[in-house]
C-alpha cells in the first residue's frame, strides 16, 4: 500500500519533468528546422554548443563525484553539524565543476576558455592605465569603432574586464589562473545559497537542498565562464543581506554594508545583474525587515562614485551596448523564438529536479512560503531578463546568477526520492557535457 502511495505522490513530479524535457525538445526541433527563415546564429539551438560526443580526463572523476553525491549526499546533509554543510557543499561543487570542465580536456576545457576569441584575456595587452581604460571604455563599444572591444568585453561594464586585469597585475596571469578564480568563486556560491535558505526558510530545507547544489547541471557552464564569477558575487550579496535582515550575525549593519558593496560591484560586472535587486527585495520582504536597506545602499555608493569619477557612466555604456547588440547577433535572432527557447534551455541548466520542485513550490498551500518566495523572485528576475530582448540565446550561461536560486526548489521533493532526483541531475549534466561541446 505504501508503494502505491509513493507512486501516486510522485506522478505529478514525473509528469512535470517529462513536460520540461518535451519543452526543451520542442525548442531543439524548431531550432533545427529553422524559425521562419530567420537566422538563429547557433550551431545546435537552443544550446550554444555543437554536437560532439567526447570523453576526457574529467570523465571518470565526474562519475565518481556523481556516484558519491547520489549515495551519500542526502544522509550526510542530514547528519553533519550545520556549520559543515555549506563547507561540504562548496567542496563537492568544486569537485563537480572541475571534473565536468576536464571532460573537455585541459586546453579547451580549462586553460583556453577565457583566453581566446571574444573573451576577456585577449585584451590584457591593450590595457595600460586603469583611468584611461575606464574613461575611454564606452568609445570602443560600438560596432565598427576604432579598436572595438571583443564581444564579451563590450557586452559588460568594465568591472568584468578589470577583474582579470587585477589577476594579471598581481601575477595570476593566463587562462589557468582565470579559470581557477572563477570556478573556486562559483563553488563557494553554493554555500552562500544554502546559508540564505537556512536564514529565510529554515535549516531542514537548506540541508535537503545541499546535495542538489553539488551536482547542479549549471556546473557545465560554471566551469568555465566569467558568469561563474558573477554568479558567485550575486550569491554572496544575497546571503549577506539575508544574514543582516534576519539578524543572524553579530554585526548586521556590517553585513548589510558588505552586501551593498557586492551589489554595487554586480552593477559593474554585468548590466543584467541589476535584476538581482528583485531577489534582494524578496529577502527583505521575507525577513520583514527593512533596516538593512540604507546600509546596503551606502555600500553601493563607492562603486558608483569611483567608476563615474574615472569616466565611465553606466547608462552611456548600457545604451551604447544596446546599439551594438542589435547591430550584431541580437538583431538577427528572432525574439519570437528566443522568448520561449531561452526558458526551454534552462531545463538543461537547472535540471528536472528543480523543475519538479518549482511545481511543488507553486502549488503549496501557502504559496507565500519563504522558499517559494525566494525561488519565485529569481524566476521573476529571469522572466524580466527574457522579455527585455537583451538575452537571445546563451542564457544557459548568462542567467546563471538567477538559475542557482531555482535549484533549492528541489528540496521540496520527497526525501525518500532524493537519490533518484539527484541521479537525474547528475546524468543530465554529464550527458550535456559529454555529448555537446559547449563554448563555455
Amino acid at each position: 500500500m505504501s508503494g502505491v502511495n509513493v507512486r501516486k505522490s510522485s506522478t505529478p513530479d514525473l509528469v512535470t519533468a517529462a513536460l520540461a524535457a518535451l519543452f526543451f525538445a520542442a525548442a531543439a526541433v524548431v531550432g533545427a528546422v529553422g524559425y521562419g527563415g530567420e537566422r538563429l546564429v547557433l550551431a545546435w539551438p537552443p544550446l550554444f554548443a555543437r554536437w560532439e560526443p567526447h570523453t576526457g580526463p574529467g570523465t571518470p572523476a565526474a562519475l565518481v563525484v556523481a556516484g558519491l553525491t547520489v549515495l551519500y549526499g542526502p544522509p550526510l546533509a542530514r547528519r553533519l553539524p550545520w556549520r559543515w554543510v555549506p563547507v561540504a557543499a562548496a567542496g563537492g561543487s568544486l569537485a563537480w565543476i572541475w571534473s565536468l570542465a576536464l571532460i573537455d580536456g585541459w586546453r579547451p576545457g580549462i586553460y583556453g576558455t577565457l583566453a581566446y576569441g571574444h573573451e576577456y584575456l585577449t585584451v590584457m595587452d591593450r590595457i595600460g592605465g586603469i583611468h584611461d581604460f575606464l574613461s575611454t571604455f564606452t568609445d570602443h563599444i560600438p560596432d565598427g569603432a576604432p579598436g572595438q572591444w571583443p564581444a564579451h568585453v563590450a557586452g559588460h561594464p568594465p568591472g568584468a574586464t578589470l577583474t582579470f586585469v587585477v589577476l594579471d597585475r598581481i601575477g595570476l596571469a593566463g587562462g589557468g589562473w582565470a579559470t581557477a578564480f572563477c570556478v573556486t568563486a562559483a563553488a563557494g556560491g553554493a554555500a552562500a545559497v544554502l546559508i540564505t535558505v537556512r536564514a529565510l526558510a529554515g535549516e531542514e530545507l537548506a540541508r535537503r537542498a545541499a546535495p542538489f547544489m553539488v551536482v547542479a547541471p549549471a556546473a557545465v557552464w560554471l566551469g568555465v565562464s566569467a558568469d561563474a564569477w558573477f554568479t558567485a558575487g550575486a550569491a554572496r550579496a544575497v546571503a549577506l543581506l539575508a544574514l543582516a535582515a534576519t539578524r543572524s550575525v553579530r554585526a548586521p549593519r556590517a553585513a548589510a554594508f558588505g552586501s551593498g558593496l557586492l551589489f554595487g560591484l554586480l552593477l559593474y560586472l554585468s548590466y543584467g545583474l541589476v535584476l538581482m535587486g528583485v531577489v534582494g527585495l524578496a529577502v527583505l520582504y521575507l525577513a520583514r525587515e527593512w533596516r538593512p536597506l540604507p546600509w546596503l545602499l551606502l555600500g553601493v555608493v563607492p562603486w558608483a562614485v569611483a567608476f563615474t569619477a574615472a569616466g565611465f557612466w553606466w547608462f552611456d555604456g548600457y545604451f551604447t551596448l544596446v546599439d551594438r547588440y542589435y547591430a550584431g547577433a541580437g538583431g538577427h535572432r528572432p525574439y519570437a523564438y528566443f522568448v520561449w527557447a531561452n526558458l526551454a534551455v534552462q531545463v538543461a541548466s537547472v535540471g528536472l529536479a528543480a523543475v519538479a520542485g518549482l511545481r511543488r513550490a507553486a502549488l503549496r498551500r501557502s504559496w507565500r512560503g519563504p522558499l517559494t518566495v525566494l525561488v519565485g523572485s529569481a524566476l521573476c528576475a529571469m522572466l524580466l531578463a527574457d522579455v527585455s530582448g537583451m538575452s537571445k540565446a546563451e542564457t544557459e550561461r548568462i542567467w546563471l546568477p538567477f538559475a542557482v536560486w531555482l535549484l533549492p526548489a528541489a528540496a521540496l521533493l520527497p526525501y525518500r526520492h532524493a537519490r533518484w532526483w539527484l541521479a537525474a541531475q547528475a546524468v543530465l549534466a554529464f550527458c550535456v557535457n559529454s555529448l555537446w561541446l559547449t563554448r563555455w
